[in-house]
């Protein structure tokens, strides 16, 4: 019963295509455990609560979007990081996490998971020639408002979004699950109507404004909760083990 670990990384490391996309973190295996796999517990990041859920839940695996050895990072093994590392280790549970690779993925991505969400239409990527862009570019069947768009994202991610509003109809939209406010302004370049993600910074409400579009910051944490659910349910299907995403909930 279960599936080796060495094959359940390598093969969801191949679907992924994780080795062509460059990243600022490992992805694929973190932290090694038992050698074989038969429960997964998933969540957006590898923090203590959901480490502690999993060990509650007996996992073999941990499976996550923000994992660690982030590039730049403090590299000592102390405070947080060793507490979490502790847990693993202590469990003999093991750490895989796809950050890049899950946003951009074409049937398990975050962005694509979230356009489906939304009844977003996808396009295409906003840079026409690169299919691992993690911007994507789609269009709502019909015309809506931004207020009456953003009260959609709210009940679908049960969360009240921050919306900079704009007179202007929405229909072509464009979005970036996560931390994605930097790619505002290639947004506006390419003609979306509104740009959603998860953040904002301070530039970003005048992007959008002087701009004549509508913007959405969903949060982080909530636009990126269906990449990795979605990856989780794909490995138990196709291994035959058990998966259970936990939701650790973050504001942010």
């Amino acid at each position: 019963m279960g599936i080796d670990l060495s094959t359940l990384v390598f093969e969801t490391d191949r679907y992924l295509a994780a080795g062509q996309i460059a990243d600022y973190c490992p992805n694929g295996l973190q932290v090694q455990g038992r050698p074989r796999v038969r429960r997964i517990v998933s969540g957006v990041t590898a923090s203590q609560a959901l480490l502690d859920a999993a060990v509650a839940d007996n996992a073999d695996l941990v499976l996550v979007h923000h994992g660690y050895f982030w590039r730049n990072e403090d590299p000592r093994v102390v405070g947080m990081k060793q507490r979490r590392l502790k847990t693993l280790l202590n469990h003999d549970i093991s750490l895989v996490a796809y950050h890049l690779p899950l946003d951009v993925h074409p049937e398990v991505g975050n962005n694509v998971q979230l356009a489906r969400l939304l009844g977003l239409q996808v396009d295409g990527p906003l840079e026409a020639d690169n299919p691992r862009s993690v911007v994507l570019l789609g269009h709502l069947a019909e015309p809506m408002s931004a207020a009456d768009f953003a009260r959609r994202v709210a009940t679908a991610l049960n969360r009240e979004p921050l919306l900079v509003d704009s007179d202007r109809p929405v229909r072509r939209v464009g979005w970036c699950t996560g931390g994605g406010q930097g790619y505002i302004d290639q947004a506006i370049a390419a003609g979306v109507d509104l740009y959603l993600t998860g953040e904002a910074s301070e530039q970003t409400f005048h992007s959008a404004r002087e701009n004549g579009i509508a913007f959405i910051a969903a949060g982080h944490h909530a636009t990126e909760r269906y990449g990795v659910k979605a990856l989780g349910e794909h490995l138990a299907q196709r291994f035959g083990i058990e998966h259970r995403f936990i939701d650790c909930d973050n504001p942010v």
